[in-house]
């Protein structure tokens, strides 16, 4: 695990599409998560598999979500609840792990050439929008925060997951597991990290106004 360490920036504040101001101060906090070895993905039991393909482990698998929690709000603060998209191709959810604020709608465009039936049994939101054809779409409004954990009924090996917040300070890491969460609020705070491979311990930071912290973790397998 790496220590973090600290480089002093200017920061430009300007908001981007659909983000929440933090009328406070703040700064940047980013870097890397690092993971095990893949394991590889087990089935889920059901109803049919229409094409028998089992594709291998996608290196999404190896996408981690970094996270304030708790994170300090204001009474009136806005979330940027908007929409997202959570595709379906090559028999796989695109991305497969999505990160976003209460309230946000998620399509699921089914972009295949197969029937495809998106359902949660999740107790954050539970949800079934039925078989539905290729070059339709099916939407759902995620209001309350947790994790969401994504199938499709016709092909077991498909699964994705949604993290629902009830703030604005998280970011899905990229293809090198690199992260970056702008605008975060100044002030000591908890950084969280959510992977399906395994766990990593919680870090403590404080954050100046106008500073850029740099937290790298590893994430080891789940026994």
């Amino acid at each position: 695990m790496g220590t973090p360490g600290r480089v002093a920036t200017i920061l430009l504040l300007t908001a981007g599409p659909g983000a929440a101001v933090w009328s406070g101060d703040t700064g940047t906090i980013r870097g890397r998560v690092t993971l095990a070895a893949l394991p590889r993905a087990g089935d889920r039991p059901a109803v049919a598999d229409l094409s028998g393909h089992r594709p291998a482990a996608s290196a999404e698998r190896a996408r981690a979500v970094v996270y304030l929690d708790p994170a300090p709000r204001q009474a009136f603060d806005e979330l940027p609840a908007g929409r997202a998209r959570m595709d379906q191709r090559g028999e796989q959810f695109v991305p497969r792990v999505l990160a976003v604020t209460a309230g946000t709608i998620v399509d699921f465009p089914n972009s295949d050439v197969t029937f495809h039936n998106v359902f949660s049994l999740s107790a954050a939101r539970t949800f079934d929008l039925g078989r539905y054809r290729p070059g339709r779409t099916g939407s759902v409004t995620f209001e309350r925060a947790g994790i969401v954990t994504v199938f499709c009924d016709i092909h077991a090996h498909m699964s994705a997951f949604i993290l629902v917040f009830n703030h604005p300070f998280f970011a899905v890491t990229d293809a090198d597991g690199r992260y970056n969460i702008p605008r975060a609020p100044a002030g000591t705070h908890t950084l969280m990290v959510w992977s399906e491979i395994g766990r990593t311990a919680p870090r403590r930071i404080t954050l100046a106004e106008g500073e850029t912290i740099e937290a790298d973790f590893r994430v080891a397998r789940a026994p």
